[in-house]
């Protein structure tokens, strides 16, 4: 039953977005939400969530050449170029590059991809990342030791770059941490020194060094929030209002700004 529930949902998805497909303005027109559902479902379906991982790192649009544009473009009454979506996926630790053709719905190719670097990082993976260090014993010490409080430290996640290896199979982040203790503004306080290495795959620390100790900046002068939201040593910050009497010089039609 469930089966045959799921076939209902995607014949009718499939059939609103040929419908839709066709009523686009122009054939660089971003995807549509629709479409976007589409493609999950398209690719869930072609790798099952049961039996494998699939993480989207990037979904859009996969332009038509320029040579069909232009033809388009001197009859806008001839048939609309094919919708496709290009897609960036990392499925069970490996990175595909897909591309579906959205008015068959189906995949026209499916690349593996294994040069250099690798995928856009995920909200998921940066937060999971982000937040190991809180808990890792060698970390909180270096915390102790600096006389700041673990509760008052925030971490990001940057790539680490290329810097000439042969391979690097691993796909790792170095995760800076920040002191706020008083403030918002936690990048003019970083906790120096300190260097986390993190694998995503993994979500583990595979790396960690504390070189040497810097003295934290003081947070006095550094909270950029609103007036409503200032600390009274901030008070004598004045409002700022930005107002276009005459409306805006540019107008909106659709997905064109002029």
């Amino acid at each position: 039953m469930a089966s045959i529930s799921k076939s209902i949902i995607f014949l009718l998805i499939s059939t609103l977005s040929i419908i839709l497909t066709h009523q686009h303005q122009h054939p660089l027109d971003p995807l549509t939400p629709i479409e976007f559902f589409q493609v999950r479902t398209i690719v869930h379906n072609s790798y099952p969530i049961s039996t494998h991982t699939t993480a989207f790192h990037y979904v859009g649009l996969e332009e038509p050449n320029k040579p069909t544009i232009l033809s388009w473009l001197k009859d806008p009454n001839t048939k609309t170029p094919p919708r496709q979506a290009f897609v960036i996926a990392r499925i069970n630790q490996t990175t595909h590059e897909i591309i579906i053709d959205l008015t068959v719905n189906k995949i026209f190719s499916d690349k593996v991809y294994s040069g250099y670097g690798y995928p856009l990082l995920t909200f998921e993976e940066q937060i999971a990342a982000n937040a190991l260090p809180l808990k890792y014993p060698p970390f909180v010490e270096s915390v102790r030791k600096r006389g700041l409080k673990i509760e008052e430290v925030v971490c990001g996640s940057f790539t680490i770059g290329w810097y000439g290896e042969k391979r690097r199979n691993q796909r790792v982040v170095r995760v800076m941490c920040y002191y706020l203790d008083g403030t918002v503004n936690a990048y003019m306080r970083p906790v120096e020194g300190v260097t986390v290495t993190v694998d995503l795959e993994g979500t583990k620390i595979i790396g960690f060094t504390d070189r040497l100790t810097v003295p934290i900046p003081k947070g006095d002068g550094t909270d950029y929030r609103g007036s409503k939201q200032r600390p009274p040593f901030l008070a004598q910050l004045k409002g700022i209002t930005m107002v276009q009497l005459d409306g805006p010089s540019f107008t909106v039609n659709g997905q064109r700004i002029r």
